[in-house]
This record gives structure tokens, sequence and C-alpha cells, in this order.
């Protein structure tokens, strides 16, 4: 071993240890400064000699790696979701299960508070942590290993012994209250929008693909289950236990309780100091404690019958409602948010809740100073539930809700049978261009890499562009030099438009954002009618007769096509060389599969989805969304949709693998 491989080890060593006695001990042995010294020389010294470099290092605390795709794991151990109850009658129910499950024998239970976040399973072998994957569909999920290792009270390296040589940990990672709060104020500073809460914020963060941005949301983790082979506890009490004593960050609230009246005892006793925690918390989780108990009662399909979450009811609070402001969507529908007087609810301080549409205003009667009950259950926004009628001042007015745009004054429309109001200036209204154009840029559409909402903002107020076709006319003078805009982010910018003007046809028609027509109907029009031309030289009648196509949305395409200023729009775009018809001369592979319809549902390992559906197309066959009586053969991969098994056994549908499927394609 080099001088600078020892180095490297001896600091690698000292700062898990130093981070193991911080995080764990709540000791700082070093001085801010001086761990910083640290870490900096393993930095400087890994940069220099990349080779040496080990892999639990804590330098990858600080994140750097950047991951364009999340690589699908499947578990080793299925992450069921646990059944929810919201009262003492229905716990009592689930303890008589148990006791029969039993068939009397003695046991007992743990309490964790049920953490409001995102969960993760964690793979230790050696005691390194070696791989970090999200819950997904609970057969398997992402992987975050990059991610998860920012966390930086998550040990990268256990400093304990007695461990197993391969074990899998999970637990709910979090987004504190304090560092929420603290984005939020930064994001306002800046002009940017809130995040929404810190659950959402956790989920989102764990889902990004630099992890350099990751260590700086210094999201947190509890641990509370412990998973493998040969472990060295019998209960999950014990389990838990283990879990602390080899440095993991588990939530000290925990608890043992003899029988269902002590958990109800733990329920109540966290009924009000939950709302003192860091961290949001949505109920919490009872379980046997006995693992040979739990092994015994089982699971049904879905749920353990070991385990149940109760979950506590939404709080409620009272504010004044200051002001009613109105936001326009991209399809021109218009919003009602509720301003109120800041109000303390959940954990998180209020001010503004969901009025959804004309009618729940009406339905609320809600004026403009009245006392609120606000409500804050699963709902990204908070919501009103009702009015203090005996607060209400005797000179309120009924709200009537906007008659005209708050952004362009056209008077709004309201179609029947639908709840809300439109704006119908499609072409002209800001917020509607805007979100177009932010629908037009999307993955699903043109993906164009480089361009976001922040940037659609920049370009459309300083007069660059005007619709989404204006986006291939800018040129490299007109970037440079803007907010966020240095010679290499211009480039790459103009590099993913041009890009984009590869895109398949089906892709840029759903980007153009006729209304109703998503990706699917999207692709079934572009497939039918071969051109954006055909689509809009298509009549009534000719509409109405391709695939999944109904009335609502052939008079949609109708209206679009004889606007004046979508014609333009499509004229920029066949200017701008936008893929706008289907590829000729694409000859069949076969008539293999002519006649025959599939429905495919999974994931796949020779084949990705599209290039699944292609193979089916270009041999003859039928896509079907949906499983019928008409459906010939269900294509099954990996994680394929429980509901459509069930319904193509049901009716007798055949159910063909990857590799059957590939089979029939060689007869």
């Amino acid at each position: 071993m080099t001088d600078v491989q020892k180095r490297i080890s001896e600091l690698t060593d000292r700062i898990h240890y130093l981070n193991h006695r911080y995080y764990q001990d709540s000791v700082s042995e070093v001085s801010d400064p001086e761990f910083d010294a640290l870490l900096r020389e393993l930095q400087d010294l890994e940069k220099q000699n990349p080779n040496f470099a080990l892999p639990d290092s804590p330098t990858q605390r600080v994140g750097g790696a950047i991951t364009k795709e999340f690589r699908q794991i499947r578990h080793q151990y299925p992450m069921l979701s646990l059944g929810n109850t919201y009262s003492r009658e229905e716990l009592q129910e689930f303890d008589e299960r148990v006791r029969k499950g039993l068939n009397g024998e003695p046991f007992e239970y743990v309490c964790e508070l049920k953490i409001d976040g995102v969960a993760i399973s964690l793979i230790y072998e050696n005691g390194v942590l070696t791989q970090a994957i999200t819950r997904g569909d609970g057969v398997q999920g992402d992987e975050v290993t990059a991610n998860a290792r920012t966390i930086r009270s998550l040990p990268l390296k256990l400093q304990s012994t007695n461990f197993p040589e391969r074990f899998e940990v999970r637990g709910e990672i979090f987004m504190p209250f304090k560092v929420f709060d603290a984005i939020n104020v930064e994001r306002e500073d800046i002009g940017e929008a809130p995040l929404a809460n810190p659950r959402n914020a956790a989920s989102g963060t764990m889902k990004m693909q630099d992890s350099s941005v990751v260590a700086q949301r210094k999201l947190a983790c509890y641990l509370y289950y412990l998973l493998g082979e040969n472990l060295p506890s019998e209960s999950h009490s014990q389990s838990i236990e283990c879990l602390e004593r080899w440095g993991f960050p588990v939530s000290p609230t925990w608890q043992k309780c003899a029988d269902i009246d002590a958990v109800l005892a733990y329920i109540h006793s966290w009924e009000e100091k939950r709302f003192h925690l860091p961290m949001g918390i949505d109920g919490i989780v009872i379980k046997v404690n006995s693992l040979r108990q739990q092994e015994d009662l089982g699971f049904t399909a879905k749920i353990p019958r070991w385990a149940i979450s109760y979950k506590y009811k939404a709080e409620s609070a009272t504010t004044v409602l200051e002001s009613i402001s109105y936001q326009v969507g991209r399809t021109g529908a218009v919003t009602p948010v509720a301003n109120l007087k800041p109000v303390q609810l959940a954990g998180t301080k209020v001010k503004r809740a969901s009025l959804h549409n004309a009618d729940e205003i009406a339905r609320l009667d809600v004026r403009i100073g009245d006392w609120v009950f606000v409500e804050k259950g699963g709902e990204i926004i908070p919501k009103i539930t009702g009015v203090d009628l005996p607060k209400r001042g005797m000179f309120s007015e009924p709200t009537a809700f906007l008659s005209h745009c708050p952004a362009c004054e056209t008077a709004l429309v309201r179609t029947e049978g639908e709840a809300a109001w439109y704006c119908p200036n499609e072409m002209e209204c800001p917020p509607q261009r805007k979100g177009r154009m932010e629908h037009f840029i999307q993955r699903k559409a043109l993906n164009i890499d480089g361009l976001g909402a922040e940037t659609i903002d920049l370009l459309f107020e300083k007069k660059l562009i005007s619709d989404s076709a204006d986006l291939y006319s800018l040129t490299y003078e007109q970037l440079i030099g803007l907010d966020r805009f240095a010679d290499k982010s211009a480039r790459n910018l103009l590099a993913g438009i041009e890009k984009s003007k590869s895109v398949p046809f089906p892709k840029v028609l759903f980007g153009i954002g006729i209304r109703f027509v998503g990706a699917t109907v999207a692709e079934k029009l572009a497939e039918h009618f071969g051109s954006l031309e055909n689509i809009s030289k298509a009549t009534h009648e000719e509409l109405i007769q391709a695939p999944e196509i109904g009335e609502k949305i052939a008079l949609s395409v109708l209206a679009f096509f004889q606007d004046p200023a979508s014609i333009q729009f499509v004229e920029k775009l066949q200017l701008a060389g936008v893929q706008l018809a289907m590829p000729e001369g694409k000859e069949a592979e076969s008539d293999a599969l002519a006649g025959l319809s599939f429905v495919i549902s999974g994931v796949f390992s020779t084949f990705s989805r599209e290039e699944l559906q292609d193979k089916i197309k270009a041999n003859g066959g039928k896509l079907i969304s949906s499983v019928s009586a008409k459906v010939n053969y269900l294509v099954a991969g990996e994680n394929m949709g429980p509901a459509k098994l069930e319904k193509a056994t049901k009716l007798g549908v055949k159910i063909l693998t990857e590799t059957e499927f590939v089979e029939m394609l060689l007869q």
C-alpha cells in the first residue's frame, strides 16, 4: 500500500468515525473547521488519485454523481403496504384477528410512529452500503444509491461488529420541517414556486438526477425494519435494538406494548405530541413483536396480517379568508385559490387552500372575510371544508365567480356538464400560451433538453418566443447574456431544440396540445391518418372512424384546425423541420400476427415497451389498451398489473411470456 492509499484509508475511517459519533452519539469530537479540513484533504487526494478512492468514501455525501436513468431493481422481499384503520373499534377487531390467528397464544406489540416520507430499502454487504432502492410498486423500485449516500445520518460503513455478511434494512427518508421551511424561503426570494409539502419534497428530491443537489436538500432518515438470513434477533424489538447498536438512525419513539390497551394508550399519547416533532407523521404502525408469530400469521395477497397502520384524523384549523385569486391553466381552466390569514396546520404554516371550482364556492357559500375551517389530509394543498357561520359579518356578500379571464380579460365560458369555467382565448392568453409551451417540451412530447418552465417564462418575457414553434427560430446571439445563460447553457439548449426535430410524429402531435388529445390518442390519430396534413383535412365522419376517437375528441380536433392561429402555428412547425408525418417506406416484417390482437403489460428484458409495440405492428398484429374478450393474447412481462392478469385469466385470454412471443414470430 502506497503512502497515498494509506492516508486515504486513514481519512476515510476517521471521518466515518466522527460522523458516527456526531449523528448517533450526539458528540462532536472535533470542531467544524477541523472536520471540514479532513474532508477537503480526502477530496483532494481522491481527485488526484481516483483509482485509490474507496467505495464507502464519505466524500460521496456531498454528491456529484449524475444518474440519467434510474435502474429498476426487483426487491428480494416485496415491500407490501399496510392495512389502515381509523378507530379504536377497528384496532380491537385487528387485535381479535391476531388472537384467533395465534390460537390464543400470548403475544405483544411494538408501536412506531409512521413517518410521512419515502420508503427506502438499503442493502449492506460486509458492513458497507451497496444499494438503495425505492419502494416503487412494492415488487421493484428505482436504484437511488448515489442519492441515499448523501444522507449524512445514514452510515456508509458500519462502525460496529457482529452484523450479518449481507442484510437489508428498511426505513423512511424524510425532509425535516426546518429544512423544508428554509428551502421555501430561498425559493420565494428568487421568485420560484415554493415546494408543496415535506413529503412530496423528499420524494421529488430522491428522484433527482444530480446527487449534489440532493445533498444540498439535507434529507434525513429513520430505519425500522431488518431483513435477511440468520439474523441475530427473534423479535421486531430485538431487530430495532440491533439497528441501534450497529449505528443506524432509529427513532427513539418506538415502544413495546403488552396488549391492545397499551397500544391505544401509545396512540393517545401522540395525539398532540406529534405536532411538536421535527418531521411529519401520518399515523402509528402496530406490529406483532415476535418474528416467529409474524411468520405464523402470514400475509393476505397485499398486506401482512401481523401489522396495521392507525391513521389520525386530519387536523383542522380556523382562519380568515382574506381574498380569492384565480389561476389559469394550459387548457384555459380557471381555478380559484383561497388566500388565508397564515395559520399553523399539521406542522406547517398554511397560507392558501384549494377551492376547486365555482360549484364548490357556491356549495360552501364561502365569502371574503369569513372564518373558515381548513383541513389537511392527504392533499398537497389544504382544502376549506366549511364556514364558521356564527362569526360571519352582517355585511358579507356572496362570492361571485369571475366573469372574465384574470390574465387576458376574455369572457369566460362553461361547457355543459363540466364544473370548470374556461378562458376561450387559447392563442393569446399568456398563461395558456406558456402552459402549452411547457407541455410541448415535456419528456413525453418533444423532450427538449435544457429547457424548463423558468426558461420558458424568461424567453416569453423577453418576447423571444410567442409560441412553441418560435423555439426553432432562437439563435445563440439571442440567448447569450440572458439570466442563467452562459456559452455552454446556450449551446446545450440550441442542441436540444435541434435534436427535437427528429422526435417521431405521434409525440409531436401530442406536444402540439390539442385539447383531449393525450399520448395514446395522438398515436392512434398518427397511425390512422399518417400525417398532420391528413388529420387537418379529415371530416367529422372520418375522424370518428379512427380507432378510439369519440365525438368529443373529433370536435376538438376540428375546432383546432379551423382556428387561423393554429394553422399558422402548424405552418411554423413545418418550416422548422419538425416531424409532422409517419415515416414512409417502412415495410412490414411479416404477417405472422395478422388478425391477432394483443395487450402488453409489465417490464421486458429483450424489448422496451415501445419496441414490443412496434414489433407487434410490424408483424401485422393489433394493439389494444385493455383486456377484453376480443383480445387474443396478453404479453406478460415482469411486474405486470395484477388486475390485467386476473381479468385475462377470467376471460380465457392466452398469456404469453416474452420468450413465447418471440417464438410465435419465428413460427
